[in-house]
């Protein structure tokens, strides 16, 4: 996996000892098996935003302190230039960027997101404390929200409650660009 893994696993491994938590009783918080979670924490399995966003909330701190391992230091203002951004690796076909991640106590969490296309993979659902709202910039996007498939264009959004189980796939063959806030429960 990627070095940004192994680094976000040992922060998680490191709030974990502060607040003096077992491997397994987080993995009972976090509604998944011991196994899945320690290899989270060695950076062995890539991470969902849903997984990150449950943790942070957890622990009571910014998704981008365990993700940068920086707190967020502004609290009035935060500009991010066209293209930049705070660069999450995660699975090839996706590329996020965080697009508040100087500002401290946010209510809700920016992103902009490109997803590439892959045939024949069915996406894998996951939930948040929260509610969400995607924007369309560009490209086809199979919304997939429970047991229902939307389909996303440009211009078309969606609103939701992201504890229902959801999740993102380019459809054709042109990746898929959108604006994602994520306002926490």
């Amino acid at each position: 996996m990627t070095e940004q893994l192994q680094e976000i696993g040992a922060r998680l491994s490191a709030l974990r000892d502060i607040f003096d938590i077992s491997a397994e009783k987080m993995a009972e918080i976090m509604k998944i098996s011991v196994d899945e979670y320690t290899a989270y924490e060695r950076g062995q399995k890539d991470f969902s935003f849903s997984f990150l966003q449950n943790a942070a909330q957890f622990f009571n701190v910014d998704v981008v302190e365990i993700i940068s391992g920086e707190a967020p230091k502004l609290t009035k203002c935060a500009l991010v230039r066209n293209g930049e951004g705070y660069d999450i690796e995660r699975r090839k076909a996706y590329d996020y960027k965080h697009l508040a991640f100087t500002f401290s106590n946010k209510k809700a969490e920016p992103f902009m997101v490109s997803v590439e296309p892959k045939e024949g993979e069915k996406p894998t659902l996951h939930s948040h404390d929260g509610q969400e709202f995607d924007y369309m910039l560009s490209g086809t996007m199979e919304f997939h929200f429970d047991n229902i498939v939307y389909e996303l264009n440009e211009g078309d959004s969606v609103y939701f409650d992201s504890g229902v189980p959801h999740a993102m796939k380019a459809a054709g063959n042109q990746a898929a660009k959108f604006l994602a806030v994520v306002m926490k429960g």
